[in-house]
């Protein structure tokens, strides 16, 4: 009985000596790598990429997307504030969101990361709560904004059509869209400063770019520089007719004379109108890769329209999906970025409403 137990012991120690050195041997396997804290995954191609996905949510009104040199997303909401990647950074007191009207439009200087500008275009109520437009040049260092200085004082505006984009153009001159206040014959006047889109040189003069415009609100260049905007048509119980113009220096845009297809003696009839029984209600427009992107208020749609012999061709996504979509800009992944607009009193918002939604094209 001994000598049994006495093998059995040599057999067990032997094989435990063998797996303990097999195990010593035997390469471990590498650790999982720490998961990004980053939103967004990086990918290789945009091919990786969903079709939508919610980078921000819970904003008020959101009206311009502005993508500064080190990727960080700024957005202006129409009450005052100013966010970096979801953080308010500053609320301006001066700011009167009166109806459209509120803090509107934002651009970097085009050399931004050396002398750090940033313009804003406001609303704001002057003598005797008279509501105007201004466009401010700020200084944006360390999520700070300081040194606040007035470009264009006293734009015309009022509860609508107030206009407010602001765009760099390829030639690094700064253009501003103005809306007619509500009173049309102002976007027949030379002298006045509504219903007009306004050009920035580098200098800061500005000047008057072309007129006769209701309510611009979206701007863009294709490859070859040239400019393109969307603006709102009629409004009220005969809605409709929505533009999308090419846009030339020193032309009149008819407004409001003409409409839709009417033609008028030196004035422009639009590449394309939404026509008498449709309505997008046009916001901010981008360019990519060959094709524009504009936002539908009204028509709660992404439209997206391509130049086919110098025709335009329309096509609509997301329809009602959304529910308004104000902003529309290309980021650095050449992704699209919208902003919805649901909490501005006229639409109806839904569970995390307001957002920014990046939108790859390429799957569209």
């Amino acid at each position: 009985m001994m000598r049994k137990i006495f093998l059995l012991v040599i057999v067990f120690g032997f094989v435990y000596i063998l797996s303990s050195t097999l195990l010593k041997n035997k390469t471990s396997p590498p650790l999982p790598e720490k998961q990004s804290q980053s939103k967004v995954k990086p990918t290789k191609t945009n091919s990786d990429v969903g079709l939508t996905s919610v980078v921000y949510e819970n904003l008020d009104t959101p009206w311009a997307i502005v993508f500064l040199p080190d990727n960080k997303l700024l957005v202006t909401e129409r009450k005052g504030t100013v966010r970096i990647n979801n953080k308010v950074i500053t609320d301006l007191p001066q700011v009167a969101e009166v109806g459209e009207g509120g803090l509107l439009g934002a651009a970097i200087h085009p050399d931004f990361e050396k002398n750090h500008f940033i313009y804003f275009y406001y609303t704001y109520s002057a003598r005797g709560d008279n509501t105007l437009n201004r466009v401010i040049r700020m200084t944006l260092e360390n999520d700070r904004l300081s040194n606040e200085k007035i470009i264009v004082d006293e734009i015309p505006g009022a509860s609508n059509h107030n206009g407010g984009r602001l765009k760099f153009g390829p030639d690094k001159n700064l253009y501003i869209t103005t809306g007619d206040a509500q009173n049309p014959s102002q976007a027949q006047d030379k002298t006045s400063l509504a219903g007009k889109i306004l050009r920035m040189t580098p200098d800061e003069k500005v000047s008057t770019y072309s007129y006769g415009h209701r309510n611009p609100q979206g701007l863009a260049w294709d490859e070859k520089g040239q400019l393109y905007a969307t603006e709102h048509g009629r409004s009220g119980l005969q809605s409709g007719l929505d533009e999308f113009n090419k846009i030339i220096e020193g032309k009149n845009y008819g407004w409001p004379t003409i409409e839709g297809e009417e033609t008028g003696n030196g004035m422009e009839t639009p590449l394309l109108n939404s026509g008498a029984n449709d309505t997008w209600a046009p916001a901010g427009l981008a360019f990519y890769n060959g094709t524009f992107y504009f936002g539908g208020l009204r028509g709660q749609a992404l439209y997206r329209i391509k130049l086919v012999n110098g025709k335009p061709e329309l096509k609509e996504y997301f329809k009602n999906e959304f529910g308004r979509i104000r902003d529309v800009v290309l980021g650095p992944d050449n992704m699209l970025y919208i902003s919805t607009s649901n909490q501005d009193g006229r639409g109806n918002p839904k569970l995390g409403d307001d957002k920014i939604i990046r939108v790859n094209s390429e799957k569209l």
